[in-house]
């Protein structure tokens, strides 16, 4: 799934997304941030809800 634009979509629709990628695509944020394109600033304000854990490669919700 390719995402033109993630910093334009919801913090919801985009928590669900890039959980999505971390399961099937990348294998830690570090990847993830490429793939997006996207800096590691912009994305941790944009998901300023959620906390990202390494130990399950995933965003979860204060």
């Amino acid at each position: 799934m390719e995402i033109r634009h993630p910093s334009q979509l919801s913090p919801e629709i985009l928590v669900g997304i890039v959980n999505e990628k971390l399961r099937l695509q990348c294998p830690d944020k570090a990847s993830l941030l490429y793939e997006l394109g996207m800096p590691e600033a912009e994305l941790d304000a944009k998901l300023a809800d959620f906390d990202y854990h390494p130990e399950t490669n995933q965003y979860r919700s204060r």
